[in-house]
């Protein structure tokens, strides 16, 4: 398991908490064949798993409360090992990769509506009354909603950045890097909030920091997102990840090239950026059914 963990991480570009889970679930997976056998399993043993075992494993998964989506999500981390283990050992994986994994309904992204985004933008800069924070913060919701950035990505960023120009180098996903434009919106946010900040901008620093000065932590940035959306009376899906929805929704519905947004988001299937043409088309049914002038 850790070989196949190195292999992923050095090869692939796996991201940490992928990985992790990845661990989480194969080790799941082992222990309950140690329990169904009646004894710990090395690599050869797996070959006699059948159909039968692979289905008894995820009746267990279902039975203990795991959803369709996390037992799909841990099959593919087993299936990802067996795969592995018989292109590096002639391992017969032959059970394990037949297995079928349980049909789920994709959840839509929930974004903002575009009034909504704006006045989430407003709102932001009133949670805090100390200046540069304020700054601080419409800084990176700016950022998430004008570029579509992912929390992670906008707090992971450096002073090297400084000063932002027309486009900004993102490392997302399993180190993949893309370049996002910026708008001139996102450039003063940022701006302002360098200026305002109390900390300097040195090379090597983060970008973004808390009040002791350390990196800022993403749960900051949700409960600042937690108190606007309660004021503007939205729903609880108005998360920091709901402006990286926005961005593409709202990009998709003024005519933007699926392929594209595809790039922006930084996805490495168009399959992922596909969900949100769905959005889309239940919106305009949506529209339709309004506004249409029924007959009869």
């Amino acid at each position: 398991m850790s070989r196949w963990l190195a292999h992923l991480n050095a090869v692939d570009g796996v991201a940490e908490n992928t990985l992790t889970a990845y661990q989480r679930d194969l080790a799941g997976f082992l222990a309950f064949l140690t329990r169904h056998f009646g004894e710990s399993l090395g690599a050869r043993p797996l070959e006699r798993l059948t159909i039968s075992d692979m289905r008894a494993w995820m009746a267990h998964e279902r039975g203990r409360g795991v959803a369709a989506r996390s037992l799909a999500r841990e099959l593919s981390a087993v299936k990802n090992f067996a795969g592995w283990m018989a292109e590096r050992d002639g391992f017969d994986a032959t059970a394990i990769l037949a297995a079928r994994a349980p049909k789920y309904r994709r959840k839509l992204p929930r974004p903002l509506a575009e009034d909504a985004a704006r006045a989430v933008l407003d709102t932001v800069e009133l949670q805090s009354e100390e200046p540069w924070i304020a700054a601080r913060d419409v800084a990176v919701v700016t950022l998430l909603y004008g570029c579509g950035l992912r929390i992670s990505e906008a707090l992971g960023l450096d002073a090297d950045s400084l000063p932002l120009g027309d486009g900004l180098r993102i490392r997302g996903k399993g180190g993949k890097e893309r370049i996002v434009p910026v708008l001139p919106a996102a450039r003063e946010a940022v701006s302002r909030y360098v200026a305002l900040s109390p900390w300097p901008a040195e090379t090597g620093t983060p970008l973004f920091r808390g009040k002791r000065g350390g990196r800022l932590n993403a749960r900051l940035v949700a409960r600042v997102m937690e108190r606007s959306r309660m004021q503007l009376g939205l729903p609880a899906s108005a998360t920091p990840h709901a402006l990286r929805h926005s961005f593409a929704t709202h990009l998709l519905a003024a005519g933007g090239d699926l392929r594209a947004i595809q790039e922006l988001l930084g996805h490495a299937s168009l399959s992922t950026t596909q969900a949100y043409t769905a959005v889309d088309a239940e919106r305009l049914m949506e529209v339709y059914e309004k506004a249409h002038p029924r007959l009869g």
